[in-house]
């Protein structure tokens, strides 16, 4: 683009000689002169034309200000001068300085007198310099208070606590008085100063030099307002007031003796006078009380003393925040950095604190803040303010010089000092107000509530007769609104609910106002937040119909849809008919026109045990869809069988439903489960229940699931939906793979699964994962991307993408042996999973396990397979276990045991990390669970802070990790890698975490909840079950081979008979035949099926010894084939019946400490191999990423070299090369790309 240079500004040239004045009578434009123009003025003429730049406004202002009011302080509207108070104050502070340059002054007078106009500040302690500064030619005294600009805090590496910053402080005073008297006393050099200057700052008076003592030490300033520039006669009561205010600030905040830690030297007690009067005011404390009143009758509060720098005092308000605060003697009657830096830390305690015992309280910083009055007194390095008036201190925290942490005893007693209760009111308070904003109306037209099927007469005349039916989802809606058509539109609406409702009793306002389905019920039925109803004449509906699955989840539907009313409309559920319920079967039973429907599975199950159901067909209703349109109308046909009413009892309903929901309520509802017996079922043959008997005998077996479906048992370790898991690929014999989606699939189908498919493969996906932090043994093998460390398995492929079947090593921990001797389950008319599986080891404790389910929570650390090996060892030998330690596979940080004060043991997990040089860390191993990308997240704040104001801690951060190992390398300055330092590595970058011991709880072999104080209590328990089942197993073995070698041994008796002649067969009955074999003790025996289940079945329960097992016959002689007769056969069967008689003869001998160990050691063989195919794996990885840098390298060599070309853009033979080995590398490559699972090794594929 072209430039116009003719549009371009030209610079002007200066004309050449000298330039030339203009004529003094030269005007402008407006008819004044250039001097009238443009003047210039020195600063003292420029302080005094503007002194608002310096000192503040003049003029007088009303302002509401704290005054010193007869004994105590006063928050009151005055009338006062802002500029006056602001000299007055510089000279106040420039005294109050003197402490911290000299430690020995004890004394501060201040006299005012408003009969004179005069102000005379006097304090002792070292006495400015009396002498001639040789730079300026003048004396010191004069240097700093009759010349601007002068100040002995220039020097910004000096660390100063001081008041005075810029160099104008007590020139501004001397400036604005129309007399200034400065004397001091230099007890060093034994002079003593008197001078005085009037007529603001523009006449000084000779300097009067005189000798004095050497212990005369001090400063006095006497100064006399220029009252006419402040638009005063006289010094005015309310600034005098005012005045009085500082002087008695100063008493509080030097009264203390203190060991000033920047001179290291312990001070004095400054005694301060006003008027000649000692003030009674000698600490902060004290000075508080002024504000407070006395400790034991006016408002509460906390003091401490934190450090020499530190003084801090809170105090409850009536909703409104105040602050009084110091900063080196300064009255920041703003506040600024410092408040907020004391009562940031204050509200976060209190949010934190109430939050976390009251979630619904939902309390935010402002509104504990509100509640909050702090008083500070602080010393801080160099302050920074935002202006001259210095009214608000702006210096970042990090630059204060020190730190103010406030100690937890300190936080707690505030605390307790009330103000909790004042935020919770005020919280219940704006809670209200808002839950009040979703009322409901009555009213007839209802829109904009998708998927609500109205009924006409709702909000009507006839509202009171309406029922609303609320309905699990959509398809239960279906079901619903098919029952319609026989009860009609008139009277009845329909609404599904989208899964569960919120349980609202422990829920803040936010959530309850924010939850899009508890408004629609407000709006709906037209309820009111806060009225007590006496009747339903006000709501759009009369009658209130859940209908849900009658599932668990169904029943906890209701449960909360109860507590929703209870917490916010308790007296709707007092009112008769308000609240019902629409049930449907769960199973039905039929045999010809018979049919019973079951509304409960432990009535069906009492049912089913007192009945053969040979002829009987039963069907599985698994939810309300399930139910066809036509069963829908014949259910509200007679819709009276399938309505229950639920009836108000007295109070022992609502302490059943608080009992259920309440959080305060975890120790009752653990004992509520504890009480809990099997069969437990809530009669649906009446027409009332209580909310009581909801409670006790409907909701209880949902806690119950729920309970069960968080916390593994301590057998197997497994939550049921693992087991079912487990069930089906030992069943499939899962050796191929398999996709996870179609697994899913498969155990939904096989184990009578009821929850979403989605949940199923999760668990799947979970079962299979093996980076750190996850399983120390995986069951079954991932292949695929099944999730690495890096977002804690998140990062796991869609289940249609993956694959898995069982790990070889998982056969051995369950060894197949023990599966017929398990119990089953049934469900829906099949078998399915066992109550739990019994492995050879622990595996609760390999795995560990984590959960939160009804009135409890567990927390269980992994631990190392081989510990478990080893104890069981000893155990089996007659010893004591050892104590173990926490282990997960791959970590290479440290697990260390910690003192703890809780229950169980505590251990500190710590990741890895190095200094390499001045300024750089690595960091090769995070804390068990603490996921790379999270950490990741955190070094960016260390980057780049949240806060705009806080200084980054690190200058940057490269990443060098894997899907499997961790490595960044942190660089940063020298002042900061010592500070790291000197805080500890481990802790400044927060690669510390803890576990504990103190809540490991499991499902015993019982079905009992019992919590387990150490992982050798488990052992112990697991050993003496594992050791029973030994025992069973050999029994059922030993039997299993006995009927084998019977069935043999007869077999070959049986064929030798005929060959011989002995038995004849051909041309006779099959009963003649069995005759004979009876006469001549031949043994009947079942089918080898039934054969092996009997052998596994317990012996006592096998019937009376000797007698004929069921099922029992000849069978099994009379159905063998002629090959049978020949030569070959008899000899292999002969081989055979010698096999088993040993098989007999080795069980008989073997003790079942014997079978324990054998299985032990092929345990630990295949835990070999799964070990070294590990390292395998890693050390093929590392190999292709040797590689992988190796090209990287070659090709970025490539790009920077000058090759030479062919005709016609051909690259060289050598490029051909390196094209080649491109290729090579790419096939490598695409091996690595199939997952950290899959090893390409010598053509084969190992997991």
């Amino acid at each position: 683009m072209e430039i116009d240079s003719e549009n371009v500004a030209q610079p002007v040239k200066a004309p050449k000689g000298k330039a030339k004045a203009a004529k003094p009578g030269a005007a402008g434009g407006d008819g004044k002169t250039i001097e009238e123009t443009y003047q210039k003025l020195s600063q003292l003429e420029h302080i005094l034309l503007r002194p608002d730049t310096y000192i503040g406004s003049t003029e007088a202002q009303e302002q509401q200000l704290w005054v010193h009011d007869g004994e105590r302080m006063a928050f009151k509207n005055i009338r006062f001068v802002p500029g006056l108070y602001k000299i007055f104050d510089e000279i106040l502070v420039n005294a109050a300085d003197n402490k911290v340059r000299d430690s020995s002054m004890d004394s501060l007078r201040v006299d005012i007198d408003p009969a004179k106009g005069s102000i005379k500040v006097l304090n002792n302690g070292a006495g400015i310099p009396v002498e001639i500064h040789q730079k300026e030619g003048i004396y010191v005294p004069e240097l700093i208070f009759g010349n601007l600009l002068t100040s002995s805090n220039y020097n910004d590496n000096e660390k100063k606590v001081t008041g005075g910053r810029n160099g104008y402080g007590a020139k501004l005073a001397n400036i604005f008085s129309t007399k200034f008297v400065v004397e001091t006393c230099d007890g060093k050099r034994g002079r003593r100063y008197k001078q005085t200057f009037s007529k603001n700052m523009t006449k000084k008076g000779e300097p009067v030099i005189t000798d004095c003592g050497k212990d005369e030490n001090w400063t006095c300033i006497t100064f006399y307002p220029d009252l006419e520039r402040f638009g005063m006669a006289e010094l005015e009561e309310e600034t005098v007031q005012l005045m009085r205010k500082r002087v008695y600030d100063m008493a509080g905040i030097l009264g203390k003796t203190v060991k000033h830690d920047m001179a290291g030297i312990l001070g004095k007690t400054v005694k301060v006078y006003l008027n000649g009067t000692r003030l009674k005011v000698k600490t902060f404390q004290e000075y508080v009380e002024m504000y407070l009143g006395p400790k034991e009758s006016g408002v509460p509060r906390v003091y401490e003393r934190v450090s020499d720098r530190w003084e801090v005092c809170v105090a409850t308000t009536e909703g409104q925040f105040n602050q009084v605060s110091f900063v080196n003697a300064i009255c920041t009657s703003k506040g600024g950095t410092h408040v907020n830096y004391i009562a940031d830390q204050v509200v976060k305690n209190l949010c934190e604190m109430i939050n976390k015992k009251d979630k619904k309280a939902n309390v935010k910083p402002f509104m504990a803040k509100n509640y909050l009055w702090v008083f500070v007194n602080c010393l801080i390095e160099n302050p920074a303010f935002d202006s001259q008036t210095k009214d608000t201190l702006t210096l970042r925290a990090s630059s204060f010089g020190s730190k103010c942490e406030l100690p937890d005893a300190f936080l707690k007693k505030v605390a307790n000092c009330g103000i909790v209760d004042l935020i919770l009111s005020f919280a219940s308070f704006k809670a209200d107000k808002e839950l009040k904003k979703g009322d409901g109306a009555k009213r007839q037209r209802l829109t904009g509530i998708p998927k609500l099927e109205d009924a006409n007469d709702a909000g009507g005349r006839s509202s009171e007769h309406c029922t609303l039916i609320l309905t699990e989802g959509d398809s239960a809606k279906s079901l619903a609104v098919a029952g319609l058509s026989v009860v009609g539109r008139d009277r009845f609406g329909v609404f599904p609910l989208r899964g569960k409702l919120l349980n609202v009793r422990d829920a803040s306002a936010a959530q309850i106002t924010g939850n899009a389905e508890i408004q629609n019920i407000k709006q709906i039925l037209g309820l009111q937040h806060g009225k007590a109803y006496t009747d339903v004449k006000s709501l759009r509906y009369g009658h209130l119909m859940i209908m849900t699955d009658q599932d668990h989840d169904g029943s906890h539907i209701k449960g909360l849809l109860m507590n929703y009313f209870h917490h916010f409309y308790p007296s709707l559920l007092k009112l008769p008919g308000f609240l019902v319920e629409f049930i449907t079967p769960i199973i039905k039973a039929t045999k010809g026109k018979e049919s019973i429907s079951f509304y409960t599975l432990p009535e069906y199950e009492e049912w089913k045990d007192r009945t053969n159901l040979r002829g009987w067909n039963i069907k599985y209703y698994k939810g309300l869809g399930t139910s066809t349109a036509a069963e829908a109308k014949q259910y509200f046909a007679n819709i009276q069988s399938h309505r229950k009413e639920f009836v108000w009892d007295g109070e022992e309903d609502g302490k059943a439903l608080e009992m259920a929901f309440s959080k305060k309520k975890v120790d009752e509802r653990k004992q509520w489960l504890q009480n809990f017996a099997p069969g437990t079922f809530l009669d649906q043959s009446v027409d009332t229940i209580s909310y009581s008997d909801f409670v006790h005998k409907e909701l209880i077996l949902f806690s119950r699931a729920d309970l069960e479906r968080s916390i593994p048992c301590m057998v197997d370790g497994l939550k049921p939906g693992q087991r079912k898991i487990m069930f089906a690929c030992f069943k499939r014999n899962l050796k191929s793979d398999i996709k996870v989606a179609q697994l899913s699939g498969y155990v939904a189908e096989h184990s009578a699964y009821h929850h979403g498919e989605a949940s199923l493969s999760g668990t799947i996906v979970g079962l299979a994962q093996d980076f750190v932090g996850s399983n120390n043994i995986n069951y079954l093998v991932p292949q695929g991307q099944f999730g690495t460390r890096l977002q804690g398995g998140k990062d796991a492929a869609s289940p249609r993408y993956i694959f898995t079947r069982l790990a070889p090593l998982t056969r051995h921990l369950f060894n197949e042996h023990d599966d017929r001797l398990l119990a089953y389950l049934t469900e829906e008319g099949q078998s399915i999973e066992p109550e739990w599986y019994m492995p050879i080891v622990p595996s609760v404790l390999v795995n560990g396990a984590e959960g939160i389910g009804t009135g409890w929570s567990t927390s269980i650390p992994n631990y190392n397979p081989r510990d478990l090996v080893a104890n069981l060892r000893r155990m089996l030998d007659g010893e004591q276990p050892e104590p173990m330690k926490p282990w997960y596979r791959g970590f290479k940080g440290t697990i260390e045991e910690v003192p703890t004060k809780t229950s169980g043991k505590s251990y500190q997990i710590c990741g890895v990390i190095n200094q390499i040089d001045d300024t750089t860390l690595e960091i090769t191993e995070l804390p068990v669970r603490k996921w790379t990308q999270d950490y990741k997240e955190f070094l960016e704040d260390m980057v780049k802070p949240e806060d705009k104001n806080a200084t980054p801690f690190i200058q940057d951060y490269k990443e060098y990790h894997t899907d499997v190992s961790v490595k960044f390398r942190i660089t940063l300055s020298e002042a900061k890698m010592r500070e790291a330092l000197a805080a500890g590595l481990l802790d400044k970058f927060k690669l510390k975490s803890k576990i504990s011991t103190g809540n490991m709880m499991l499902f015993n072999s019982e079905g009992v909840i019992q919590k387990y104080a150490t992982p050798e209590d488990i052992l112990r328990e697991f050993y003496d079950l594992r050791l029973q089942f030994y025992a069973k197993r050999r029994a059922a073995l030993l039997r299993s081979a006995e009927a084998d070698l019977c069935r043999i041994s007869n077999k070959v008796r049986f064929i030798l008979a005929v060959v011989a002649g002995e038995l004849k067969l051909s041309n006779r009955r099959k009963a003649d035949i069995e005759a004979e074999l009876e006469d001549e003790g031949y043994d009947k025996l079942p089918s080898q099926k039934k054969a092996k289940a009997q052998a596994a079945a317990d012996p006592e329960e096998e019937g009376e010894e000797g007698g004929e097992v069921a099922g029992a016959s000849y069978d099994y002689l009379l159905s063998m084939p002629l090959s049978s007769l020949t030569l070959e056969k008899v000899e292999a069967l002969k081989k055979e019946a010698d096999d088993w008689k040993e098989t007999v003869e080795r069980l008989r001998g073997t003790t079942e400490k014997d079978m324990w160990l054998t299985d032990l050691e092929a345990f630990e063989i295949s835990l070999d191999e799964y070990e070294e195919e590990q390292e395998r794996s890693q050390s093929q990885l590392a190999r292709q990423q040797a590689k992988a840098a190796k090209h990287q390298a070659a090709l970025q060599k490539k790009a920077t070299a000058k090759g030479k070309k062919k005709k016609g853009h051909e690259w060289s033979d050598d490029e051909d090369e390196l094209s080649d080995s491109d290729d090579a590398f790419e096939g490598e490559e695409m091996a690595v790309a199939q997952g950290a699972h899959l090893v390409v090794a010598q053509g084969q594929l190992g997991w």
